[in-house]
């Protein structure tokens, strides 16, 4: 029997000898065998590569999202790193009625992901307070002289300019939006104002900033603004990740011709009520021919082909309707009527303190003094919640209709057992300052909490105030017309905006995850929607490099072993593949020898 001996040169220290016919089956495999086993070999360490924690491509996506979540979920509270090179910055100067305001906002780079929006937040300083100034007055008090509304204007974008790192003054957007003041102005006194900030703007800032981010928006536009922001810090539009426990809507697509419909996170409605006027704002599922010139339709996304970020929301304003002009108009009422009476009727009622108006709006013997130097009216409250609520039904303008809310004016159906709504301002104060009930409404309890409130005596309410037991905010003005506020928002809220009296999913709210949400967060998130784009582009361009960087970054100690796991299976295919030719020709040669009639002697062989 021949014999072969054998001497492995990886590693040098491996030297046998075998004897062909004592050689195992499996050593001896075929070349479909050797195929099978090395794909059987890659098989085994791709898997390792995807499924051992810490290792593989895949792994690092998956750390990376989870880190990008928690990160999500941690309050925007840190002090914004100005040395980051990645991070973008904008202004928006809001031009109110009383004053004028610059909210300053950065952002991260956009991820590449077009499903997500830019990660806007407001800018914190070193001290983490919001990097925010205010003057006053407002900017329509410069009408007579528009030529002063640039230097008006100054003080706020050179406090934005400070806390802006330089070399991103000339890309860094600036909004300049006007709201209620101007828009009572003529527009002609507009325009003058506009113009002189378009012309010396440029001239002494280095902001990006051309003649359209100057403008004076309309209240609906200030609704929808309001809306995407609330809705944005609430995590509405991150259709990406969510919890799948979390409520969802159908929705039919605006803009497509085939009626799509796709399913997605509900949005939250907004109801807000100040002292002038009241407003309410909510996503509308369904295409509502009706209502079309109250509904904006936009694309919060960055491609406009894109529509999982399409929103159809109805909007709408309501002047006179705020808590303080609501009274206003009650007690012009009031004292037109009490006039008209005692002319009619001979009497005296309200022209003295002996003989006062009984007011059930106002709390349990307070008195008060109302109306013109010339036509004063003495008023003594009386207490009465539910008869306040009567009186006060014929100022909401209602109709008869179907679908009409406040002064008549259509109103989309609401898909109350599937909606959500925020309430803020006068919602907030009257639940919260007086009464104490803030946050999830319930109108049972809060119409007892109001009522009892309106029967306490002028005097125990008084005493509870000077032992600090409302609200840190609350002054006698709150006091004195809690009872009234109270129940002008119940009837605007139950008979204006017609909500059940058995809803739920009403929350009233100063702030939102502890932050104040401005207008000026859904404008700048709106008008930067196309930013992403730009960023996707840069990152294309040095892609391949980015790639190349990153394959080489995670070499730590799996893929080391993977690598030399890879080595030692590849050394023993060549082992076996050069042993199974040594045993072709062992044999061809032990048969030749066979015919010939000579014996086998021992065939050296070295590899």
């Amino acid at each position: 029997m021949g014999r072969i001996s054998i001497s492995c040169l990886f590693p040098a220290s491996w030297h046998f000898s075998l004897s062909p016919g004592v050689l195992p089956r499996f050593l001896l495999p075929s070349f479909r065998q050797l195929l099978l086993l090395g794909l059987l070999a890659g098989v085994t360490g791709l898997l390792y590569m995807l499924l051992v924690p810490g290792t593989g491509q895949y792994s690092w996506l998956r750390e990376d999202k989870h880190h990008h979540t928690r990160l999500g979920r941690v309050p925007d509270m840190e002090a914004t790193d100005t040395n980051n090179p990645n991070l973008n910055y904008g202004l928006v100067v809001d031009c109110g009625s009383s004053g004028s305001r610059v909210f300053v906002y950065t952002w991260p780079r956009h991820n590449g992901n077009l499903h997500e929006l830019l990660d806007i937040k407001q800018m914190r300083d070193m001290h983490r307070k919001p990097v925010v100034m205010k003057i006053k007055p407002g900017i329509s008090e410069y009408a007579s002289t528009p030529d002063k509304a640039s230097d008006y204007i100054s003080p706020l974008l050179s406090f934005a300019a400070q806390h802006i790192p330089k070399n991103k003054h000339q890309e860094t957007p600036l909004y300049i939006l006007c709201t209620a003041g101007m828009r009572v102005l003529p527009e002609s006194q507009q325009e003058a104002l506009l113009e002189d900030l378009r012309t010396d703007i440029p001239v002494n800032f280095n902001f990006l900033f051309s003649d359209s981010h100057v403008e004076v928006i309309s209240g609906k536009q200030e609704g929808v603004y309001a809306w995407i922001g609330i809705n944005f810090v609430l995590g509405r539009f991150n259709h990406v990740e969510g919890d799948e426990h979390e409520a969802v809507v159908e929705v039919q697509v605006p803009g497509s011709d085939q009626q799509e419909t796709l399913l997605r996170k509900r949005t939250a409605g907004v109801l807000d009520m100040g002292g002038v006027s009241t407003q309410i704002a909510y996503e509308v599922p369904k295409t509502e021919e009706i209502a079309k010139n109250l509904l904006a339709e936009f694309n919060l996304g960055c491609d406009a082909h894109r529509t999982e970020h399409m929103y159809r929301v109805y909007v709408s304003t309501f002047l006179g309707f705020g808590g303080n002009a609501a009274r206003q108009r009650y007690e012009e009422n009031l004292i037109g009527n009490t006039h008209i009476q005692n002319k009619l009727l001979g009497k005296h009622l309200g022209e003295s303190l002996d003989s006062p108006i009984l007011d059930p709006c106002l709390p349990v013997d307070h008195q008060d003094e109302v109306g013109p130097q010339d036509q004063k009216v003495h008023l003594r409250g009386t207490g009465d919640f539910e008869r306040c609520r009567i009186l006060l039904q014929p100022f909401l303008n209602h109709t008869n209709d179907t679908n009409t809310s406040l002064n008549g004016v259509y109103q989309p159906p609401i898909d109350f057992p599937n909606s959500q709504f925020y309430g803020f301002s006068e919602f907030y104060y009257c639940t919260e300052d007086v009464l104490r009930i803030g946050g999830s409404y319930n109108s049972t309890k809060y119409s007892n909490a109001a009522k009892s409130y309106c029967a306490t005596q002028w005097k125990t309410l008084k005493e509870r105030f000077d032992r600090g037991l409302y609200a840190s905010h609350a002054d006698l003005h709150r006091l004195k017309y809690q009872c009234f506020k109270s129940a002008w928002m119940y009837e605007v809220l139950h008979s204006g905006f017609a909500f059940p009296t058995a809803y739920e999913n009403l929350r009233t709210a100063l702030l939102v995850y502890d932050k104040e949400v401005q207008w000026t967060l859904g404008a700048i998130l709106y008008r930067t929607r196309f930013l992403p784009l730009r960023d996707i582009q840069q990152e294309s361009l040095k892609g391949s490099h980015s790639h190349l960087q990153h394959s080489f970054s995670f070499m730590n100690n799996h893929y080391l072993f993977l690598a030399c796991f890879m080595v030692v299976v590849l050394s023993i295919l060549l082992y076996l593949l050069r042993l199974r030719r040594i045993h072709h020709r062992s044999a061809s040669a032990s048969v030749q020898w066979l015919e010939e009639g000579l014996g086998s002697p021992d065939i050296p062989v070295k590899i």
